[in-house]
């Protein structure tokens, strides 16, 4: 008597099984235990709350204000690489000091600053008004300061999940679940937006979220930006550098007033790309949000 082999059937059997489960995951999400709960990740529905947010924040009317405490790293190495006659953008120089590239130190150089920040926000215009109070240790009082850092705009940061997941550019991006991560052990799901190919060519914005699977709250966003303020200094410097520019920003939001999510802390990463798509770091930025006063936080939806 013959006896069939029970392996090419188990075989069989674990494939219907997995194609069972693709199927299910299509249709119904991916399931996953969180915090203890069972919970059934469903894209769209992710999509579609997050675009309610969107709806919220476009419409968004504030007045705020708090302590904007920077630090900041440089890595002088590309500029001292680079034949350069002056060096008048660098925010380190005084303005009108011309300084040759080449004496440059090949060392990291490190600032600090603290301003008194002002944030208003009305018919879709945002106004920022700093004070700086503090350089490298040192008390200031300097008012309507300008920015010493090129790379900080904190209402980008307040503004990014729009770019990113409004209904408006749904159109724009591929979405998927790519992940889960915990923050200060709170478990979250991380959302990644792709541009679509057909997508227009001045919107190579791109990024993912790390969101609250069970409120669809945004608790952490990462994206790569450029059309952040002063983003003409980038360019000019990767053209110097002959290499593309790539700012890189992420930011946390801790602190929630009326419905609406505030950058807590913002990180930003100057880099440059090289024809064999190496990247260079040239500064790394820092900022927390402290001491945060609300005037007014208004929402309306139209």
């Amino acid at each position: 008597m013959r006896y069939l082999s029970r392996r090419p059937i188990q075989i069989y059997v674990n494939i219907l099984l997995a194609c069972s489960l693709y199927l299910s995951i299509c249709v119904f999400g991916l399931p996953s235990i969180i915090q203890g709960k069972s919970i059934i990740l469903n894209l769209d529905s992710f999509l579609e709350k997050m675009a309610e947010y969107c709806r919220k924040l476009e419409g968004v009317a504030l007045q705020f204000v708090c302590h904007e405490e920077i630090k900041e790293t440089i890595d002088p190495t590309l500029d001292v690489m680079q034949p350069l006659d002056t060096v008048d953008d660098w925010h380190l120089i005084p303005p009108g000091h011309a300084v040759a590239a080449q004496i440059l130190p090949l060392r990291k150089i490190y600032n600090s600053y603290v301003y008194d920040y002002q944030c208003i926000r009305s018919n879709h215009i945002i106004r920022e008004t700093r004070t700086l109070i503090e350089e490298n240790g040192v008390k200031k009082n300097v008012p309507n300061s300008v920015l010493k850092t090129s790379v900080v705009i904190i209402g980008n940061a307040l503004m990014a999940p729009v770019g990113l997941f409004s209904e408006a550019y749904h159109a724009y991006f591929d979405y998927a679940i790519i992940g889960k991560s915990k923050i200060e052990g709170l478990q979250l799901i991380i959302i990644e937006a792709k541009p679509k190919p057909s997508a227009p060519k001045n919107r190579n914005l791109f990024g993912k979220a790390w969101i609250n699977p069970e409120t669809a709250e945004i608790c952490k966003i990462e994206w790569n930006e450029n059309r952040i303020g002063n983003y003409e200094v980038f360019e000019k410097r990767a053209k110097r550098y002959m290499r593309s520019p790539r700012l890189t920003i992420s930011s946390e939001f801790k602190t929630e007033k009326n419905g609406i999510r505030f950058p807590s802390r913002l990180l930003v990463e100057e880099a440059y790309i090289n024809n064999l798509g190496r990247a260079m770091v040239r500064s790394k930025t820092e900022v927390v949000f402290t001491n945060i006063k609300f005037f007014s936080v208004e929402v309306d939806i139209k």
